[in-house]
């Protein structure tokens, strides 16, 4: 039996959306990276893009643990001497949510070409509207991504 590979004509892409709201950073991060990839279609194949569009919104809104708000850094580099800047990941939230939500992604995703090319299928939201009324999203369902807990 030969091995299939997609064809683009095989591949079609659809649009989801996801509440972000009160969800644990991390275990969103791996369902939407699951759908950008495309592992949740029979067609998957690892070296083509076969995944969806997704679409977060409320990601001013995710669920971060006090501790991990002050813990966990985010550095950057000018590229010049004595270049490195960090921030916390409170910090971050404050000034940009939507890129905590791509960096978490980013970092599941492959790296290389395939990789550049899937992440531009996520649109990532701070509020609850978004401008991608005309594509028709269906919400998606995340069975492993769960709410916090309140104590």
């Amino acid at each position: 039996m030969r091995t299939f590979s997609p064809k683009s004509a095989d591949i079609s892409r659809a649009w989801h959306v996801v509440d972000a709201e009160g969800l644990v950073l991390g275990r969103l991060a791996s369902e939407v990276a699951k759908v950008l990839r495309g592992k949740h279609k029979p067609i998957y194949a690892p070296h083509v893009d076969t995944g969806d569009f997704v679409v977060v919104v409320n990601a001013a809104r995710i669920a971060v643990d006090p501790k991990k708000g002050a813990d966990k850094r985010y550095y950057r580099h000018s590229g010049y001497p004595g270049g490195l800047r960090s921030e916390t990941l409170a910090e971050l939230m404050a000034r940009d949510p939507e890129r905590v939500i791509r960096l978490a992604v980013k970092g599941m995703l492959p790296k290389g070409p395939l990789g550049r090319r899937m992440i531009k299928k996520l649109k990532i939201h701070a509020g609850p509207t978004h401008p991608h009324a005309a594509q028709q999203p269906q919400p998606l369902v995340l069975p492993y991504a769960r709410r916090a807990r309140t104590a």
